[in-house]
């Protein structure tokens, strides 16, 4: 009997389908409407057993049903009755809820004292003055090009980092341009190429140009210089970006799949309509150090004189040194190099590379600050920082550890709605963010969201301010190593000059004492990104 007991809701629906098919035929019509229920669950129980691919579904018929059905319902659950406020993960419920606040121009002051644990290894601050001064009353800006650059940018501490048109939908990529317009910061293209929705605002545009040359390729996919240089000289775009790599998936070509290609994408990426849309794990244009930087020069030259840079997320470092030797040894340098952590990503990834490919953003800033620093590159060289970038304190840290500036994706994206149902890559999206569904994107008012982009970029940047007043300075650039510490432990705190090794200008150059950066210089060629020795 007990074997039984697991199809008594499918005997019970049978039982009830047939009462109510009698007593609407024999007593009242009004009976029929219970079959409206009872049948097709019936028909589902009868499915369940004659099926073969679920095996919970031939032996518990109908019932089985409800594990698919609280699976889907899972994510929600936790978000919204099962988690604490810091629990949640990529972003928590806390760190989300002073996004959308800022963003909305609702109050964001916390009160009660902080809910972190202070005394636990993920904990850190930044160490204020006793002489605090008045926040500063400029914008916090930085201009970005090298000697070798004849139109630099000036460019604001903060900027929405790459996410083409595709992954987002068109209304996404509207609402960004047209807040970055209002905030007077830049908006990073992604790798998708430039669409018309991208232009439409007249918002600062940072070219962002990806192994698969979208916007810029010939037929057969390679590189092609005059459309380069007609889209690069557009008075919009502001500098380029050659994609090395990405946080979420470094080493990996993205694959946009053919029912997400429409005619729109097809036309601003120029690929066939309806195909995979394809990036390789690799750049045509170079092979080496110095192939890249002929290229990053090439580039230059096409755009009429504008910054050119680098986007990666470091993996081997002596490939960042051998990069710097290509530099001093031919003279040509990058305007910028941006860091993008393992911790970022807004796009769809294999989950071993989310989780377990690519250097986490500090690693890999420090690593490129000391190269630059090591060989006396830094003062033509900007560095930025990407990868879970939300808040002032985020921004203030990475610049502690040697960023110029910093660029954030996914808060922009809770600023134009975003919930975080991890949906982007099924094109599903429930605020229209994510997805290029007509209906869907309906939801995203263009106007009003561009309002709500500009404004948490104004309020993150109002807060930075304070924070540099606090510790006493007027400038992101004046902070330190020394101004940010580390609990290790419940006794033991660190501060981060003495946790990471920093060099000295030149300290590479006149040959530094340091064991591991010694290594990876002497593994470093300027002729090859393959380990030397």
């Amino acid at each position: 009997m007990k074997s039984l007991s697991r199809y008594s809701v499918f005997f019970i629906l049978l039982l009830l389908s047939f009462l109510f098919f009698g007593a609407g035929y024999w007593i009242a019509p009004g009976f029929y409407w219970g079959l409206l229920l009872t049948l097709p669950l019936s028909v589902m129980g009868v499915y369940d057993m004659w099926q073969r691919s679920h095996s919970l579904w031939r032996i518990y018929p109908v019932i089985a049903h409800m594990r698919w059905l609280f699976e889907e319902l899972r994510p929600f659950l936790r978000q919204y009755i099962v988690e604490s406020n810091l629990s949640e993960r990529p972003y928590n419920r806390e760190q989300r809820t002073t996004i959308y606040a800022r963003a909305k121009g609702q109050e964001d002051y916390h009160p009660f004292g902080t809910d972190l644990d202070v005394y636990t290894p993920e904990y850190e601050w930044l160490n204020q003055s006793l002489t605090p001064c008045d926040p500063p009353a400029e914008d916090l800006r930085l201009d970005i090009g090298s000697s070798q650059c004849t139109r630099p940018y000036n460019a604001s501490i903060f900027n929405i980092s790459a996410m083409s048109f595709g992954s987002l939908g068109r209304r996404a990529i509207e609402a960004l341009n047209l807040g970055a317009r209002q905030g007077n910061f830049f908006h990073d293209t992604g790798e998708g190429g430039i669409s018309p929705y991208h232009t439409k605002h007249g918002g600062d545009l940072v070219w962002e140009l990806g192994t698969g040359y979208f916007g810029c390729r010939t037929r057969d996919g390679d590189f092609d210089p005059e459309q380069f240089r007609d889209k690069a000289r557009l008075d919009q775009v502001k500098m380029i970006e050659i994609k090395l790599s990405q946080g979420a998936k470094p080493g990996h070509g993205g694959v946009l799949p053919a029912q997400k290609v429409t005619a729109e994408i097809a036309q601003t990426r120029e690929v066939p309509m309806h195909q995979d849309c394809v990036s390789p794990p690799y750049h045509r244009t170079f092979s080496t150090p110095g192939g890249l930087l002929d290229w990053a020069a090439q580039l230059r030259e096409l755009s009429g004189g504008k910054p050119v840079g680098i986007k990666l997320c470091v993996g081997q470092p002596h490939q960042i040194f051998a990069l710097t030797k290509a530099m001093r040894q031919s003279g040509i340098y990058l305007d910028f190099i941006v860091v993008d952590g393992a911790e970022g990503g807004t796009g769809a990834a294999p989950q071993e590379f989310a989780d377990h490919m690519g250097m986490p953003l500090r690693e890999g800033l420090v690593i490129v600050r000391n190269a630059l620093v090591g060989c006396d590159l830094k003062q033509d060289v900007r560095l930025a920082a990407s990868g879970k970038i939300h808040d002032a304190y985020s921004i203030a840290a990475n610049c502690a550890l040697g960023a110029d500036w910093c660029n954030a994706a996914r808060p922009f994206m809770f600023a134009l709605g975003c919930v975080m149902t991890k949906k982007c890559h099924t094109g599903k999206c429930p605020t229209g963010v994510a997805t290029q569904d007509p209906m869907r994107q309906y939801a995203l008012v263009v106007p009003d969201k561009a309002r709500r982009v500009a404004r948490y970029h104004e309020r993150t940047v109002k807060s930075l301010k304070e924070l540099l007043a606090a510790a006493g300075l007027t400038h992101p650039g004046l902070l330190q190593p020394s101004h940010l510490c580390h609990r290790i432990s419940p006794a033991e705190v660190g501060m981060m000059d003495k946790m990471y090794p920093f060099l000295k200008n030149g300290e590479l150059l006149d040959g530094t004492n340091h064991d591991v950066y010694r290594q990876w210089w002497d593994m470093a060629s300027p002729d090859s990104f393959a380990p030397q020795g």
